[in-house]
């Protein structure tokens, strides 16, 4: 087969004790999925159905790199989030079932252009231009299921300049990942490649080019990320 240009790299993230990379397909994202979070973002943090945006494969960016402030923003804010690995395929998948399709968990970071997003949701638009820009999703070297076991609960929390700004446990996600991974299934057939970033906890806020953001899962070791000068 040949294309009209070379096509771009498979982004992918590396697997910690492995010399093999975790190849990624799609990025789903849950959107307020911690009460508190929910309650901070003016909403009410009931069960409703849970909600989903994507950011593309391409937005990763690996573990020390520098992000640089990004363009059409004035309040860039950082998001700690537990991610799942989705390792094989499936669709309408049972709860009971969900955790079989696990490769394993990371650390992430869904960076936000909170002005962006905000404006987008009080006129009823998608959040592509908050969410889904260059360089938006920070991640870890995943751990294995065989390695840790399955999540569910344990601290998550996030530092800038070693200020702690977010802290929470895993366990109180409002929607848990065999719950998350069943509904998207419903409506979406799962691949082996797809990442699931679970959703952030209350504590959000801003980040200024310097800053040195720090995300930390119990078990899962810490995601590093700095915040470099606008370009």
């Amino acid at each position: 087969m040949t294309f009209v240009f070379d096509p771009m790299p498979t982004p992918s993230l590396p697997v910690t004790g492995d010399a093999l990379r975790f190849p990624i397909r799609r990025i789903f994202c849950v959107g307020r999925n911690y009460a508190a979070h929910a309650i901070e973002m003016g909403k009410d943090p009931d069960r409703d159905p849970p909600f989903f945006f994507t950011k593309p494969a391409d937005a990763v960016v690996q573990d020390g790199e520098t992000v640089a402030y990004p363009p059409e923003t004035e309040n860039f804010h950082y998001e700690a989030e537990l991610i799942v690995a989705i390792g094989t395929d499936g669709v309408n998948i049972a709860e009971a079932e969900a955790l079989n399709h696990v490769y394993g968990y990371g650390v992430g970071n869904d960076l936000t252009r909170r002005d962006l997003q905000l404006d987008a949701r009080e006129k009823g638009r998608p959040w592509d231009w908050g969410k889904a820009f260059d360089r938006s999703a920070p991640m870890a070297a995943l751990h294995r299921v065989s390695d840790v076991g399955h999540l569910s609960a344990g601290a998550i929390r996030l530092t800038v300049n070693g200020a702690v700004k977010q802290e929470a446990d895993l366990s109180e996600l409002i929607w848990t990942v065999p719950e998350v991974i069943s509904i998207i299934s419903h409506s979406i057939a799962l691949k082996a490649g797809d990442i699931i970033m679970t959703g952030t906890p209350a504590g959000v806020g801003p980040l200024v080019a310097g800053d040195i953001c720090v995300v930390s899962i119990d078990g899962l070791g810490d995601l590093t990320t700095t915040i470099g000068p606008a370009v």
